[in-house]
């Protein structure tokens, strides 16, 4: 150790050496977090109060989140540019569920979800390359440049779906998996608003962690990565124990409008968008309980920041260049490990091939 300071003190240890050596030095190895109590139904205890936070898990979640958050940003501004089309439903505001939730369970557990889905497509392990080259329907995309925004996939990861439960048929399902004991997390990530209505305008209660009915219920801190994470891991106990079903209310908030024609301003005030940023927002709530707690400081968070600028960047370049997919390659992908076999095209002349 002696050695090592005297090689810090006459400038002879490389930059990265250094950091690392000072890391271990002045930062701490974990700390105790208190957390927001989850409001309870049809449980006699919930997830707990208070947890620990390592500086290893810390730092991972942040760049996690600027990711996503990033990402986000690349995206809404590559659809103003034209580069990406269609449908694009943008989660920023929301990242604490996302990795809060991969944070709780186990890359074998399977996720099924709807559409703004960008931050799961990340956190379940596809790339942000793969993620802006599937928006700008580019062959290096997660579904080959076939799916956009609305229909991503990877493993154990069944995502980005168009349809969004109608209320009877979540009803049907929240009875049928309470019925056979189905070891199912049921998620509402309640932002406060459907496409343009407040909830509270819309719903006579807004209690959707009791909407299961039959079926046991938390409502969860979306905005704080610790809280989510901590309801995870319980939803999760409690379905693996045998115990069935459970539902799980976030309550997140997003930043940008429900989709890319929506500027989400003409049914809420810019103020109230602004004051969540500065009240609540998931990466400022961890930022600050890192650097306070001696997780981490400004300096070594604002070269996270700039190395995260740089991958979205890079991705971004790739997505907008890469080559689209070749027409002759429309109907492939349609079975898995299926011959290939002939499908007709938009009139009965045209013809394609299909291949797994």
């Amino acid at each position: 150790m002696r050695k090592m300071l005297a090689a810090v003190f006459s400038g002879m240890v490389q930059k990265p050496a250094l950091r690392g050596l000072l890391s271990s030095l002045k930062f701490s190895n974990d700390i105790t977090c208190d957390i927001k109590k989850c409001d309870l139904y049809r449980l006699e205890e919930g997830p707990p109060t208070s947890t620990v936070l390592t500086r290893d898990e810390a730092l991972k979640y942040y760049r996690t989140m600027q990711v996503i958050r990033r990402m986000e940003l690349k995206a809404d501004q590559m659809y103003k540019q034209k580069f990406i089309r269609g449908f694009c439903h943008l989660c920023d505001g929301q990242e604490a569920c996302c990795v809060g939730l991969e944070a709780g369970i186990n890359p074998t557990d399977h996720i099924i979800t709807s559409y703004r889905a960008h931050g799961l497509c990340y956190t379940r392990g596809l790339s942000v390359k793969s993620i802006l080259a599937e928006l700008t329907g580019r062959k290096g995309g997660c579904a080959k440049g076939k799916g956009g925004s609305m229909h991503m996939y990877c493993k154990n990861f069944y995502g980005g779906n168009g349809i969004v439960g109608a209320q009877g048929q979540v009803f049907e399902t929240y009875n049928m998996s309470a019925l056979w004991k189905l070891p199912c997390i049921f998620i509402c990530e309640n932002n406060r608003y459907a496409m343009g209505t407040a909830t509270d305008r819309a719903a006579a209660s807004t209690d959707y962690h009791k909407k299961g009915f039959v079926i046991p219920g938390l409502r969860v801190n979306g905005m704080d990565i610790l809280s989510v994470r901590e309801a995870t891991k319980f939803a999760a106990n409690h379905c693996r124990s045998g115990k069935g079903p459970i539902l799980m209310e976030l309550q997140t908030y997003r930043y940008h409008g429900h989709s890319m024609s929506d500027p989400g301003v003409s049914y809420r005030t810019r103020e109230e968008v602004q004051s969540v940023r500065s009240k609540s927002d998931p990466i400022m709530l961890l930022r600050e309980r890192m650097i306070n707690n001696n997780l981490s400081n400004v300096d070594e968070l604002k070269e996270i920041d700039a190395d995260v600028k740089k991958e979205v960047e890079e991705a971004a370049q790739f997505a907008a260049t890469d080559p689209e997919p070749a027409l002759e390659e429309i109907a492939d992908y349609l079975y898995h490990k299926n011959p290939p076999f002939e499908v007709r095209g938009a009139h009965k002349w045209l013809k394609y091939t299909s291949r797994s």
